[in-house]
């Protein structure tokens, strides 16, 4: 079976969001980061000195390539990613192998037997 891993760089407040989409979507699970930072066109102003950064979440989140495309569809639109700047970014990459998704392969399986 092959997988993808989606990456999406999220508000914290928009993260349950995001993860529900891809839950939605076919995603069986979903790792955070939390309070991460990054810049994106414009850098933040501070005040004093001080960050005025929202929080960022990095969603971490292993699918079957074929629900792949779907499930990151999902997301932006669920995180508004190409309609509100700054709410965030969300990108696949092909996993080479994987480990540790013994529990999951029957639902994964049934998945992507839909799609087959």
């Amino acid at each position: 079976m092959k997988f993808k891993l989606i990456v999406a760089l999220t508000n914290d407040e928009k993260t349950d969001t995001v993860i529900e989409a891809a839950r939605g979507a076919g995603a069986t699970g979903a790792t955070v980061i939390t309070s991460v930072r990054g810049e994106g066109l414009k850098p933040e102003r501070t005040f004093l000195g001080l960050d005025l950064t929202a929080k960022r979440d990095v969603v971490l989140i292993i699918v079957a390539e074929t629900k792949a495309r779907e499930i990151l569809e999902c997301i932006a639109e669920a995180g508004r990613f190409d309609t509100e700047p700054g709410a965030g970014t969300a990108f696949q990459l092909a996993i080479e192998d994987a480990i540790g998704f013994k529990t999951q392969f029957p639902v994964l399986r049934h998945e992507i037997e839909d799609e087959l």
